[in-house]
């Protein structure tokens, strides 16, 4: 599984190869930006974890939720 951000920030691809093709899947956040690690050797490997983190828009470093829509009710 390949991650790669957007330069402004708020735009996520991931490619991911499931043994028979590659999947392409997008994300963009309305406000906020994804939280980029800095990377050393120019790969970082991350947990699934962090990278549920990072599909939500939540800072992995300081678990807590970003701009979320509200509900009108």
């Amino acid at each position: 599984m390949f991650c790669f951000r957007g330069r402004r920030g708020n735009l996520l691809k991931v490619i991911w190869h499931d043994g028979q093709g590659a999947c392409l899947f997008t994300k963009r956040l309305e406000r906020g930006r994804f939280i980029w690690l800095s990377p050393v050797e120019g790969v970082v490997m991350i947990s699934s974890a962090q990278l549920g983190y990072l599909l939500s828009g939540i800072d992995w470093r300081h678990p807590q939720d970003t701009w979320r829509p509200t509900s009108v009710e």
